[in-house]
């Protein structure tokens, strides 16, 4: 650095003076030294110190005088009163700018578009726009140092080298770093000093200002000094610059020599150890090697066989480690080769192994050496050569796979990575190459350039990697344990960059073959790969090209692969195929169908109908089976498991019943177990043609077909299929009179098991079997299609299935997974057709204000009256038939289970205790609550359906079953208001008698809001009712008052005064006539007025002692009779109560 020469350094006295802060020392320093110092000096006295000590005081004081008569100050003052959080932000903007563009100057946010040289705007200049531009050339410089990997540059700057404003930038220069440490490391500052002229000095007068900073700078210029070489440019500069260093702190000297003398001795065991590996290397090359370019091989030597002579075998796995050593010192101990050892290492990398699984990690160690080190390859024989080499590697990929026997050879490699260049993924091809040599190395997308073009015009063009990809033999019993690169990644690549469909290159067979040649454990691609081929077979690969898609997979290759699952006389049927290629077919289908369904509108915009997979072959598929079967192998198939647990409930929620679930826990779980330990071999042997005779002996003998009943629930779900059908054929043979409970519960059992592995088969059978009798001499069989239509054909059943329990409980399952299965029908069904939403309107026959109903209002509408005829079907099921009606009241049936039983039947109730229980235990009562316990989930799963039900209405003598048996019932309080204030008077009588039942099982605030309201609109319909009308009104609801007294007595005030109007309005209307009704009205008063003279009374004897006044039929002497009853029912209650 000769060009310091002239230039004045820091003396070794003033750099003590400021390494002690001895103030008096400073003042003996001449107007140049001092100057030198200013920086670090103006600092000290402005800002505010850590030393609050008197005698500090005294020396800022001093300092403060020293700093007065120097001009130079004013300029240090300007700069330290800049906005440095402002300007760091900017730093930080230009550094991330900078990084982005790659290093290259662009625009800068520091500095805006310069009008003249640097000098000159620096001159022109104030103190914020200097910080701003120095900030910014160093920063450009330092970024450079850290691109350059060792390599020195000399930067030219005019900012650094003008002898005017030396001074000037070195106040900016030390300001900067001492209020930005963070931005500007002080090491990473006196490195980049070092490219630019002046540099010794600048890091001197910087590190004098910073004086606790000289051991660490020193540090840092030895320590980076090792990767230079001292007889060149920059290890002399580096020299220099540390010669400055020690003359201005000479009691440093020794230690800085101690230090550069130990880097010396480790730069000599380096340079030992790289000799010594050099040796090696050369010693494990092949003997004869030439260089130039063979154009053409002996026809006599053998095939497959290089005419290079190749690496031998024994040194196959020394040269491996020797390669990732190398990569190891260059990329991360930053060795720089010299010519000599990168010739060598092109040679070991570009040589031929033998075809064992060290050569191929050999190769591919080799291939990613090259891509990870291009400089490596510097002149156009060494790159000739390369070429060479790969186009060797593509020849001999298929020779090396067969021969070495391993899986994931190095040919996957290059078709990934050419891939990868035509895709531009640049930092995909990075992480292969780090991923592969197992080490994170530092690899700069730009230094890929020149193999990129390589690759993608010379060796792979788009169509030869398509070609060639689809000749790529399938991964045999692909599995996770196959670790590499495989030809699965490359085709999941070529899919997504949709190169197959541009260069129409068929690759379904191929998807089909390796699919089909899976095991497990899962290989995590090939759910990817399975849902981007999906993608490139609905979404063409340009709008231009719509027909540029690839096929979908055959419904018969489908069916293939489920051959043999659906059940038959063998209960292990022999399987072809793996069970992660069923399941992996199965979950290709339901996202195929799915992704159909989503993007139905965008296809029909783009006139485009792709093939949707028939129904026919969709009721082919077990999937149930299969789900059970991946539920055990969950571990082992990764997310495939909830991947199709999600298509299901989605697209089947049918196949998702929670009861199922549940069941299926029974069936898997430890009772089965110990179920097996009692399977003998006589259980065993039962087969479906002994089941189908033991079923034509039921009439007369049962004993038989409950044995072999009894030895099938051992079984497994899986074994049961072969019996299914005979199963469900002879239910309705289980319908005659005489057939013990047991083989039904039996059946039932059995049914439930069967349903876990083939519900959608079983259901179809089940519903045809049990069809009535006259439907089944006409041969009419339902279709899976048929019941998703149309589910309310389940209840179409035998009349006789209704009382039987066993049989009802299988009709309520398949009617709620049919009512699911609808739902998913009619929204696939919309989304099918969502053509007809996107077609431009057709002129309105009804006019342009009549009202458009939307096709998905139409759905629900439809959905809802079928969930609703559903729940009236079961509602009058639960009603008692006529021969059940002579056996057995119906009100003691249908009883409210929570009323309390009056006095006067207090003495009968011990009585009739037995019938009531026998009652309780009929198969009416089961029944029920078998329909009950559906309703309820109904009702949560959709309380829209509540309200419709109820709207419409039902006989009123089951409200006492659904209130007490549907424990969701409490939410008709809510529409219980808007159902009275309904024009219709049987939907306010229904309304009323429903709320007196809701009363007294949910006595809650709500329900006594509700309650009150009632009874105010009786009180208004009153007074506006006709004489029928008011008849037809209040006959039934006047009971219903007893119930709302008995929840809520605080409403008895109100009830007894609404009963005393209803009694007068009805007096006022037959006071015209001869009969004197003045005693009934008296009674009433009196009943209101002294209640407790009266409790005694009950309604029997009251309609004895009137029945003479009541002879007549008159609608009024009726209702007042009813009135009378009812206050002594609420007297009676309120006694018995107290």
């Amino acid at each position: 650095m000769s060009e310091c020469s002239a230039l004045q350094f820091v003396s070794p006295y003033a750099f003590e003076a400021m390494q002690k802060v001895d103030v008096v020392r400073l003042a003996a320093l001449s107007d140049p030294e001092l100057r030198l110092l200013l920086p670090c000096l103006v600092r000290m006295a402005l800002c505010a110190p850590a030393d609050q000590s008197q005698s500090w005081a005294q020396d800022k004081k001093l300092i403060l005088r020293l700093l007065s008569g120097v001009e130079a100050v004013n300029s240090i003052v300007a700069l330290l009163s800049v906005d440095f959080h402002a300007l760091e932000q900017d730093a930080s903007k230009e550094q991330q700018l900078r990084h982005k563009l790659g290093g290259g100057s662009g625009e800068s946010i520091l500095v805006s578009q310069l009008q003249h040289g640097l000098t000159l705007e620096f001159e022109h200049s104030d103190s914020p726009r200097r910080l701003r531009l120095v900030l910014s050339e160093l920063l450009a410089i330092m970024n450079k140092v850290s691109e350059s990997n060792g390599e020195f540059f000399l930067k030219s700057s005019e900012l650094f080298e003008s002898p005017v404003y030396l001074e000037e930038a070195a106040d900016v220069l030390c300001i900067l770093q001492a209020e930005l440490p963070s931005l500007l490391p002080i090491v990473d500052v006196a490195e980049a000093l070092l490219h630019v002229k002046n540099g010794a000095w600048f890091l001197c007068l910087l590190v004098a200002n910073v004086p606790d900073s000289f051991n660490e700078v020193c540090r840092g210029l030895i320590k980076n000094g090792e990767r230079q070489d001292e007889e060149s440019v920059g290890g002399r500069r580096r020299t220099e610059a540390l010669r400055h260093l020690c003359k201005m702190n000479p009691s440093q000297a020794l230690r800085v020599r101690g230090m550069v003398r130990k880097r010396d001795n480790v730069s000599s065991v380096l340079w030992q150890m790289r000799r010594q590996l050099l040796l090696e290397l050369m010693g494990i090359l092949p003997t004869v090697r030439s260089t130039h370019i063979v154009e053409e091989a002996d026809p006599d030597t053998e095939p497959n066989v290089s005419v290079y002579s190749g690496l031998k075998e024994e040194h196959v796995v020394k040269a491996s480690a020797l390669l990732r050593l190398y990569c190891a010192l260059m990329g991360i101990a930053g060795l720089k080769p010299t010519d000599e050892e990168a010739e060598q290492l092109l040679q070991l990398m570009t040589s031929r192994p033998p075809a064992t699984p060290a050569g191929v990690r050999f190769v591919s160690l080799s291939f990613c050496m090259l891509l990870a080190f291009s400089t490596l390859v510097s002149t156009p024989e060494q790159e000739q050569l390369m070429v060479m080499w790969l186009s060797w590697m593509i020849k001999e990929e298929a020779y090396f796979e067969s021969i070495s026997g391993v899986s994931a050879s190095f040919g996957e490699m290059l078709l990934l990575v050419a891939m990868y260049f035509h895709s531009n993924q640049l930092s995909a091809i990075i992480d292969l190459v780090c991923s592969t040599l197992g080490m994170k190395i530092v690899i700069k997308p730009s230094s890929l350039s020149r193999m990129k073009t390589i690759f993608t015009q010379e060796i792979f063009t788009e169509q030869v990697v398509t070609a060639h990809a689809v000749r790529v033999p399938v991964t045999g019993n692909l599995s996770a344990n196959i670790t590499g690169f495989l030809p699965i990644h490359c085709i999941y690549q070529l899919l997504k960059s949709r190169s197959f469909t541009k260069h129409k290159v068929s690759i379904k067979d191929w998807i089909y073959r390796q699919l089909c040649e899976t095991t497990t454990p899962l290989h995590p691609q090939l759910l990817p790969l399975i849902d981007v081929y999906i993608n490139s077979i609905l979404t063409p690969a340009s709008k231009s090209n719509p027909e540029a898609t690839n096929q979908p997979v055959t419904e018969q290759e489908i069916l293939n692969v489920f051959q043999g699952l659906s059940g038959g006389e063998n209960p292990r049927p022999t399987q072809r195929f793996s069970i992660t290629t069923q399941l992996l077919v199965l979950y290709y289908v339901l996202s195929y169908e799915e992704a159909l369904l989503a993007s139905t509108k965008i296809l029909a915009a783009m006139q485009r109908k792709p093939k949707s997979y028939s129904s026919a072959l969709m009721d082919q598929i077990p999937i149930k089976y299969l789900i059970r079967q991946a539920q055990g192998l969950q571990q082992e198939l990764g997310g495939l498991h909830s991947a199709l647990l999600r298509l299901l409930a989605t697209n089947y929620p049918h196949l998702c019943i929670v009861d199922d679930w549940i069941c299926e826990e029974h069936i898997t779980g430890t009772d089965a177990l110990l179920r097996r330990m009692l399977l003998t071999n006589t259980a065993k042997n039962h087969s479906p043609k002994q089941l189908q005779e033991a079923f034509s002996m039921l009439p007369g003998n049962h004993t038989q077909l409950m044995q072999i009943l009894e030895h099938l629930t051992l079984l497994s779900a899986g074994e049961l299929i072969p019996y299914a059908e005979v199963l469900t054929s002879n239910m309705n043979l289980l319908l005659e009179a005489g057939v013990p409970r047991g083989i039904l519960q039996a059946v039932n059992k059995l049914w439930m098991v069967l349903n876990t592995v083939m519900p959608r088969r079983l259901w179809v059978m089940t519903v045809n079997a049990l069809q009535p009798s006259a439907k089944m001499v006409r041969q009419q069989k339902y279709t899976q299609n048929d019941l998703m239509i149309d589910p309310l054909i389940v209840l179409r059943c035998d009349q006789r299935v209704y009382r039987s329990p066993p049989l009802m409980d299988i009709i309520l399952h398949m009617l709620n997974g049919y009512l699911l299965a609808s739902k998913a029908y009619l929204n696939a069904h919309l989304k099918e057709t969502a053509e007809q939403d996107i077609r431009p309107s057709q002129n309105n026959a009804m006019g342009p204000e009549a009202p458009e109903v939307t096709r998905e209002e139409l759905k629900n509408a439809l959905l809802a009256a079928q969930d609703s005829a559903a729940v009236q079907i079961l509602l009058e099921i639960c009603l008692p038939t006529e021969e059940e009606k002579g056996q057995s009241s119906s009100a003691e049936l249908l009883r409210d289970v929570q009323s309390s039983p009056s006095p006067q039947r207090a003495a009968e109730a011990e009585e009739e205790e037995e019938e009531e229980e026998q009652s309780l235990l009929c198969n009416l009562r089961e029944v029920q609550c078998l329909i009950c316990c559906l309703l309820h989930q109904m009702y949560i799963a959709d309380p829209n359906i509540v309200k419709l039900v109820h709207f419409q209405g039902y006989p009123c003598e089951l409200l006492a079953l659904t209130v007490a048996g549907i424990p969701s019932m409490h939410i008709c309080l809510d529409f219980i208001p808007e159902l009275i204030a309904q024009p219709e008077l049987e939907k306010q009588i229904f309304a009323i008698q429903l709320l007196s039942y809701l009363c007294i099982q949910y006595a809650l605030p709500k329900s006594l809001s509700v309650a009150r309201l009632a009874i105010n609109v009786m009180g208004t319909l009153l007074t506006v009712l006709t004489q029928s009308k008011r008849y037809t009104f209040f006959m039934p609801t006047l009971p219903c008052l007893v119930s709302f007294c008995q929840a809520f007595p605080p409403l008895y005030e109100d009830i007894m005064s609404l009963l005393i109007q209803i009694g007068q309005v009805c007096a006022s209307d037959v006071a015209t006539q001869t009969r004197d009704f003045d005693p009934i009205i008296t009674r009433l008063q009196q009943l209101k007025e002294k209640p407790h003279d009266f409790s005694g009374l009950c309604k029997d004897s009251s309609s004895k002692s009137c029945s003479r006044d009541t002879a007549s039929l008159d609608p009024d002497v009726q209702l007042c009779q009813c009135v009378e009853n009812t206050i002594i029912e609420i007297i009676n209650m309120s006694v018995s109560g107290i």
